[in-house]
């Protein structure tokens, strides 16, 4: 082997070795530092790109908890103000009862009563106007359903929320087709008079034994004689219809007539029940009768698979025991009070009765683009609780100064109170079944997602230890030799004489 001063290929070799070396030793030390096992794009190209596409998505999942977080606690303020005007409802319908007893009351106790009516109502108007989170109002129907009446001789009110046929309600025009018509039950009776003002002695056109006695409509009693007159009987009936909801008027023809008894109120809950100690009106020991409710499809604008479109419910009649045949509803608690008019002008064509206004609040609570959820948060302006009870009422315009305007008053604050509940119901549903559920799988996939990103981008410190250990010594150990190899060439001046 020759000996050369100008090329040493031995140090060469050594030093290239060494920068090798040393150059690990620096990636293994800032890998230590740093704490990251790619600290720039030549350490790991695949890896970088699936590490930062890791990263975006744990910081997309990170943020959608707190988008998810700060939604459950705008629903919990409007919970909050919905659960001050359940309160006032309360307060409310204890005042009408209250007013209703005018048996004992004075002019100046229901007046003090709907004082205080009107100060609560005003409250809830206020709730309803200045509930906000941050500068989103959530209860006066900007983040809600809203429902104008267009056509009030068919429909007298209407109640509609977020969900319709199972959908998310959407704006647009609503439409009614009466499928069965409501009616009332009617008892026309067997017991024939020549004219109203003939005497019960008379009945079936004869006078044999008959001494009056006793009538029960619906559990109220009425005493006659056998000199009363047909229209006394009326108007005794006609007295109790308070209590008993029926009415009777004398129907005549082909010279003599008959009593007929009426019940006031539409559908199947309110009945005829008639029972006489003798022959006087049905001629039967027992008559019990019962009306029709109605059913209506409706037709209403509805979400289906990111799409607005019509979607179609049956609504009907009398769901409630207290409803009346013509206050239909769904399973959802929407509903409408129809009046007498739609069962002309519905029945068998399609009407149009309210224009919808759909407002609810998106809350992303995803990573990706698209996963998000709604919630309508509802309207409770006063004119907007308790329109389905009494025709032309709501909360807003309630008056007990009158007996009959305290009875009405109750059945509208029910009415209201069944709204906020069910209102109250729907945002807790969406708290616990859609937010919170919400709440840990995100934390549980950012878990997951983390793990991931750090068996890509942070450092093994054991493994990398024990590669700085063995790098180091490596380096020494070259350094050792380089030194060696630049001294060979002094070898040469040996050879020099």
């Amino acid at each position: 082997m020759g000996l050369y001063i100008n090329t040493n290929v031995t140090a060469m070799d050594a030093l290239r070795n060494l920068g090798n070396i040393s150059g690990t030793v620096a990636g293994d030390i800032q890998k230590l530092s740093s704490g990251l096992a790619i600290n720039s794009a030549a350490d790991n190209p695949s890896g970088l790109i699936i590490s930062e596409n890791l990263k975006a998505q744990i910081n997309g999942l990170n943020q959608a908890v707190a988008n998810s977080q700060d939604a459950n606690n705008l629903i919990k303020t409007a919970d909050g103000a919905l659960s001050s005007v359940s309160g006032l409802l309360d307060t409310i319908r204890q005042l009408a009862v209250h007013a209703a007893n005018t048996g004992v009351n004075d002019q100046v106790a229901v007046q003090a009563d709907q004082q205080q009516i009107t100060a609560a109502v005003g409250s809830i108007e206020r709730i309803a106007e200045n509930t906000q989170f941050g500068s989103k109002h959530l209860l006066d129907g900007t983040s809600g359903i809203t429902a104008s009446i267009v056509t009030p001789k068919d429909v007298a009110g209407i109640n509609l929320g977020s969900q319709f046929n199972n959908l998310s309600t959407q704006s647009g025009t609503l439409s009614i087709q009466v499928n069965n018509v409501a009616t009332r039950a009617v008892s026309i009776g067997n017991v024939t008079y020549a004219t109203v003002n003939a005497s019960l002695a008379t009945a079936g056109g004869t006078l044999a034994n008959n001494n009056g006695g006793t009538i029960v409509i619906n559990g109220q009693s009425i005493k006659v004689s056998a000199s009363d007159s047909v229209q006394t009987v009326l108007n005794d009936i006609n007295n109790l219809s308070g209590s008993t909801g029926v009415s009777a008027q004398f129907s005549s023809g082909n010279g003599s007539g008959v009593i007929v008894l009426s019940q006031q109120t539409y559908g199947a809950n309110f009945k005829i029940s008639e029972n006489e100690s003798s022959n006087l009106i049905a001629g039967t020991t027992g008559t019990l009768v019962a009306g029709l409710n109605a059913t209506v499809t409706v037709t209403a604008y509805a979400l289906l698979n990111g799409a607005v479109t019509t979607t179609i419910s049956t609504f009907t009649g009398g769901r409630s025991s207290t409803d009346s045949g013509l206050l239909v509803s769904d399973a959802l608690g929407n509903s409408l009070l129809l009046t007498e008019g739609a069962l002309t002008d519905a029945t068998g064509s399609t009407v149009a009765v309210a224009n919808v206004t759909s407002g609810s609040l998106q809350f992303q609570v995803g990573a990706n683009s698209g996963q998000t959820v709604s919630a309508s948060l509802g309207n409770i302006r006063t004119s907007q609780l308790g329109t389905t009870a009494v025709a032309g009422l709501n909360l807003s315009n309630i008056d007990v100064t009158t007996a009959a305007g305290a009875s009405n008053a109750i059945l509208v604050t029910d009415n209201a109170i069944q709204q906020v509940s069910q209102l109250r119901a729907g945002l807790g549903a969406f708290e616990a079944e859609t937010l919170n559920p919400t709440i840990q799988y995100l934390g549980i996939g950012a878990e997951n997602l983390s793990a991931s990103q750090s068996q890509i981008a942070d450092t093994n410190v054991a493994a990398t230890v024990v590669d700085l250990t063995k790098s180091q010594i490596i380096e020494q150990a070259a350094t050792s030799v380089l030194a060696q190899a630049n001294s060979e060439p002094q070898n040469v001046l040996k050879l020099i004489p």
